[in-house]
């Protein structure tokens, strides 16, 4: 090859790989505004994109010279300030740059100390505790600290007559609700809501409950047994789940108003996965009494059953879009592997929402809009991908991964405010309860206990 052929073919080599460089760059530029376009729109239906308050929380002060005042006030504080600090809705002040004068009641409030650098908070919250004759009583306030003709956005006192922890804890719970009402476009926080899981700490896989954050938390069922996918119903009253028992699986249903089980039908079959109606009338599951696993849908009471679905692969895990009631998710494996579903709820109308993968444990959100699911992109021998947690847009389709490599994660749940997931993962080594903002972020282990599984939100 002479001087010049090799000079040109040097110079097309060169060429090249500043074109491929270049499709590359917009390539990877592609993806990332596809990406940050897609956390947008989660952003946007999960009330998460809005500009968020810049909120200073005080230390609430002692009240009183109790000497259980200490103890009190770091439960009510720490419980205050972790609330707000995982709601999605508001950014938290440093307390380093906090005024050295903080204030326990309105007349010691200087606004411009907290409207201004370094604070430059918009909004401060504060109060005071204490207890006296055996009376624990809390007061706290909200204020506007640019508004200096009238800052008030609100104030509340609570008491209980049983000082501990825990008390002083459900009133943190409260006022932070309170405050996330206010400040989030009037949607209630979550700060008392529950989080039902499946946990084998005792021995046998029983149901558990606990405080959305993770405290509190405390056996339901001692059956001895398998129990499992355990879904609360709207009012709070009543526990539905699975249970294995001599005559197989079983819906099971617990009270929790009156502690104990109560009767359900036994259905023949395998039955598995029950789900609530948005209006707590019906339940939804999966049965075998036919043959094939199929869905069904009946009275919360067990009777005026009726089959959905009909079709050569098992169908299971159905979950009700709680804003219509008019349409219910489900797993299908009618086309091999399982995929996402969607259908009326008198069976018409089904479609198939995921296109590859393996897609299980949906998920629908309180507004309708959404479905959250374990997605397994790309499965089979040598190529077995990750179960990450997914979001879809029910109308578009359009979908964001929210999880990414985190070990196995599944069985996603909405939180009543839809701003909020609660999944099970084994990124630790263990499984165990996590839950993230619905766009992601801040996720946050709730259990280290056993294993714990299967997550499930209350409704409020």
């Amino acid at each position: 090859m002479d001087l010049h052929r090799r000079r040109e073919l040097r110079r097309w080599s060169c060429s090249l790989r500043w074109v491929v460089s270049g499709l590359a760059l917009v390539v990877a530029c592609c993806f990332l505004s596809v990406f940050a376009s897609a956390q947008d729109w989660v952003k946007t239906g999960t009330s998460l994109g809005v500009e968020k308050a810049r909120l200073a929380v005080a230390d609430f002060k002692s009240s009183s010279n109790d000497p259980q005042n200490a103890r009190l006030l770091d439960a009510f504080n720490n419980t205050l300030w972790n609330d707000l600090d995982v709601c999605g809705i508001v950014e938290l002040v440093s307390k380093s740059f906090y005024p050295l004068q903080v204030p326990a009641q309105p007349t010691d409030v200087n606004l411009p100390a907290w409207s201004a650098p370094p604070p430059k908070a918009g909004y401060l919250a504060f109060g005071n505790l204490g207890v006296n004759a055996g009376r624990l009583t809390v007061q706290g306030w909200l204020y506007d600290v640019t508004n200096t003709q009238s800052p008030l956005v609100l104030g509340k006192q609570y008491a209980d007559d049983a000082p501990s922890e825990a008390s002083a804890r459900v009133m943190a719970h409260k006022f932070a609700d309170e405050i996330i009402f206010r400040l989030g476009g009037g949607i209630p926080g979550i700060a008392e809501s529950q989080i039902y899981f499946v946990s084998d700490r005792s021995g046998h896989k029983e149901i558990w409950g606990m405080d959305y954050d993770g405290q509190n938390q405390h056996q339901i069922t001692h059956l001895g047994a398998i129990s499992l996918s355990p879904r609360i119903s709207p009012d709070g009253s009543r526990i539905a789940f699975s249970s294995l028992s001599k005559s197989g699986w079983e819906i099971k249903m617990y009270s929790l108003d009156l502690n104990r089980m109560v009767s359900f039908p036994r259905l023949g079959g395998t039955n598995l996965s029950p789900a609530w109606s948005g209006d707590g009338l019906k339940l939804a599951f999966s049965s075998s009494r036919s043959g094939e696993p199929e869905i069904y849908i009946a009275d919360a009471s067990g009777g005026n059953m009726l089959r959905l679905t009909d079709s050569k692969g098992p169908d299971v895990s159905p979950t009700w879009n709680r804003k219509t009631n008019a349409q219910i998710a489900f797993v299908s494996g009618r086309t091999g592997l399982p995929q996402i579903y969607m259908m009326g709820t008198d069976g018409t109308n089904q479609q198939r929402m995921t296109d590859e993968g393996y897609a299980v444990s949906p998920n629908w959100s309180p507004n309708g809009q959404f479905l959250t699911f374990a997605w397994v992109r790309k499965y089979g021998p040598g190529d077995p991908g990750s179960s990450d947690i997914y979001l879809m847009d029910i109308a578009s389709k359009q979908w964001v991964q929210l999880t990414h490599d985190g070990g196995r994660n599944d069985f996603p749940s909405w939180s009543p405010d839809g701003r909020h997931i609660v999944f099970q993962s084994n990124r630790t080594g263990t499984l165990q309860i996590w839950s993230m903002l619905a766009d992601g972020t801040h996720a946050q282990q709730l259990t280290f206990t056993g294993h714990s599984s299967q997550p499930n939100w209350s409704w409020k």
